[in-house]
């Protein structure tokens, strides 16, 4: 699949989560299921893991829900209401529990309990109690801020209005889940597509009385904000939920080892059908409080707990032809173009052949009957052809020699890091000869993560290349608007309205415009990293001397991989000449100067050796907390190297030599006032 499609399909999962977001949230409509919808949103979070290159500030992993209505007044959570990462197989997990024992730095051995939560399909509430008394209830929202739907709640019976139990915290938000049960929803299905949509339309009538009719349940499973809460762990809080008055599922469960979680999960699944309500996977957290607070979050979900979400959906259909898209960065990626068919609610019409490799491993060809599956995947992908029910004038797919779009050779190449063959094959062309990867690069140019030029989206980016109006990026800030405003659909308040959207945006910070000129491998987190290390426009556009190149390398997070693309970057005239072309029509700003005054400010780490009972992403987590900072290689700019357990000698040595202060993991503690 190349990287074209990949980032069309990726917008338009984007897009179609937003209008499924909208629909959910302000229109009280649910186009589709909770599953169909948590696919979706799977879909375009490993679409994200697998190419660095696609972000969103729209995307499910930024965001959780949708805006709040406007039908309601808004409020801010007092703690966000995070999404969860999402599990499929057994492998999902193992690898789950292995990233949380590398994290806290723990054997492989070690056992971690996790409470097992079966999930039910229905509509998330954070419910306020000061003093024992239901204060205020507010929806998901977009996770940050949502509605204040508390005159609704308080017509659900299962929540308690008033609590006297001494324990019950002074101040808590309990979370959990507005559902309608199974039995209850034949009354409802002339009016309501499924018991979801339902509770969904239900919560969010404007008169409560109508609310009130509905007979709508409330499961809690969390907290949220506290104060004076009393509890070591999940399961011990969900006992409390259940003394304190509130329902809480009769299918958790306290369980430790991947196993048994496994073994738990297929019991569930079997079940499912029995049930009175709607669950859609089983949610695991890791039991221990103390060891969620150590994991923390990534993004907008937290490290410590996993949503394993039931069977992946199938079916059958024939590949009508197989297209290769060509993306930013070269890469040629084969999509198979199918017969339309429904799987899981949703219609789908292209299937990922990921690469030459699948193609040839499978013998995919035009005409085959496939099995296509719509599961975690980055997208629907192909399983398997039947190739007792191909036609005897099939002939094998080959994928070509030269770029369907410019005609250089495609190449595939050599990976320093794997050290194999990429199996991706990709077009040789640099800068912007390649039309496909020149407009790839200009819809990258102008896209929300980027100059985010309102009113500038894909379909305008074609259009406009095709009228020869740009070709390069600074083409867009000197574009001939008397010309646009002759063009079909486009009038004089149109083009104001362009106009004064480019204008707009032509001061940018110095990590975005490097994220925006779509240079391989650097995303915005590696775009963030070098516009601290080079600080200024000017700095970064005079990148041409190789102790530059290898200075780069110090840059904690910044390997051979990315500084291979950003020199081949500027070993290319036509991207050399953008940049100054660009410098002439904006206001790139220098990065900003870290004012912190944590402990351990403008001081530079790098650990080396095994450390007891914290791992090096912990340490490294800690350094930034204090303002400190972690480079890759002893060097001048190192202040102290922290020695481990059989560090590197070489490193040691060179520290040393350096006289930079070597000290161990007890004395790095207590620079930070804490103890081993």
């Amino acid at each position: 699949m190349s990287k074209k499609e990949i980032k069309n399909f990726y917008k338009n999962k984007i897009k179609l989560i937003s209008e499924l977001n909208n629909s959910y949230y302000n229109n009280s409509n649910p186009k589709v299921s909770d599953q169909e919808y948590d696919n979706l949103k799977t879909e375009i979070i490993n679409l994200e893991k697998k190419y660095d290159f696609l972000k969103s500030i729209n995307s499910p992993s930024k965001t959780v829900g949708s805006k709040p209505s406007k039908n309601f007044k808004k409020d801010l959570h007092r703690a966000p209401m995070l999404s969860l990462a999402n599990a499929f197989t057994e492998d999902d997990l193992i690898n789950f529990e292995k990233k949380i024992l590398n994290f806290l730095s723990k054997d492989k051995d070690y056992k971690i309990s996790y409470s097992a939560e079966p999930k039910i399909d229905g509509i998330s509430a954070s419910l306020t109690y000061k003093n024992g008394k239901f204060e205020r209830g507010l929806s998901r929202g977009d996770g940050r801020e949502g509605e204040d739907i508390t005159l609704n709640l308080a017509t659900i019976k299962d929540i308690p209005k008033k609590i006297l139990d001494k324990d019950f915290p002074k101040d808590i938000d309990i979370r959990g889940e507005v559902f309608i049960q199974n039995s209850n929803f034949e009354d409802l299905n002339e009016k309501f597509a499924n018991p979801r949509n339902a509770a969904s339309g239900s919560l969010r009538q404007k008169n409560p009385e109508e609310t009130k009719k509905i007979p709508l349940k409330f499961i809690a499973y969390t907290f949220g904000y506290e104060k004076g809460l009393v509890a070591n762990n999940q399961f011990d809080f969900l006992k409390k939920l259940s003394e304190w008055g509130f329902k809480t599922n009769p299918l958790n469960k306290l369980i430790t080892g991947i196993k048994s979680l496994m073994e738990n999960y297929n019991e569930i699944e079997k079940k499912r059908a029995n049930l009175d309500f709607d669950i859609d996977g089983i949610v695991y957290k890791v039991n221990d409080f103390a060891m969620q607070r150590r994991l923390g979050n990534v993004a907008n979900a937290p490290r410590w707990a996993i949503a394993h979400k039931f069977s992946s959906n199938k079916a059958v259909s024939k590949i009508l032809d197989i297209e290769i898209q060509i993306g930013r960065t070269g890469a040629l990626t084969p999509v198979a173009k199918i017969k339309p068919i429904n799987i899981g609610g949703v219609i789908v019409s292209n299937a990922t052949l990921h690469n030459e490799d699948e193609i040839n491993r499978k013998d995919i060809r035009i005409g085959d009957t496939a099995v296509i599956e719509r599961a975690g995947d980055v997208i629907p992908h192909i399983l398997s052809v039947d190739k007792q029910k191909r036609s005897k004038n099939s002939k094998k797919f080959i994928f070509p020699k030269n770029c369907p779009s410019c005609g250089s050779e495609t190449i595939k190449e050599f990976n320093k890091v794997t050290k194999k063959v990429d199996a991706v094959r990709r077009c040789s062309s640099e800068g912007y000869y390649c039309d496909k990867i020149s407009i790839e690069k200009l819809k990258h140019f102008v896209s929300k993560e980027a100059f985010n030029i309102d009113g500038f989206g894909k379909k305008i980016v074609e259009n406009f290349w095709k009228l020869n109006l740009i070709k390069y990026p600074q083409d867009i800030f000197n574009l001939d608007f008397s010309k646009i405003e002759n063009l079909d659909g486009w009038g004089k308040l149109s083009v104001q309205n362009l106009k004064y959207s480019i204008n707009q945006k032509k001061n940018i910070s110095l990590e975005k415009f490097i994220f925006s000129l779509g240079i391989r491998h650097i995303g915005l987190e590696n775009a963030k990293l070098l516009s601290k290390h080079f600080v200024s426009f000017s700095k970064f556009k005079n990148l041409s001397k190789q102790i530059d190149y290898e200075d780069m390398l110090n840059i904690d997070g910044i390997g051979e991989t990315q500084v291979s693309s950003i020199k081949s970057f500027f070993s290319n005239e036509t991207n050399k000449k953008v940049l100054n072309e660009l410098k002439k029509v904006l206001v790139i700003k220098d990065a900003a100067h870290n004012l912190d005054d944590g402990l351990l400010n403008n001081k530079t780490f790098l650990v080396t050796g095994k450390l007891n009972g914290i791992s090096r992403a912990e340490v490294k987590s800690l350094i930034e907390e204090h303002s400190g900072k972690t480079i890759s290689s002893v060097s001048k700019k190192l202040n102290f190297l922290i020695i481990g357990e059989k560090p590197t000698k070489k490193k040691v040595d060179y520290a040393k030599e350096l006289k930079i202060k070597v000290i161990n993991q007890a004395e790095f503690l207590k620079m930070l006032n804490k103890t081993s």
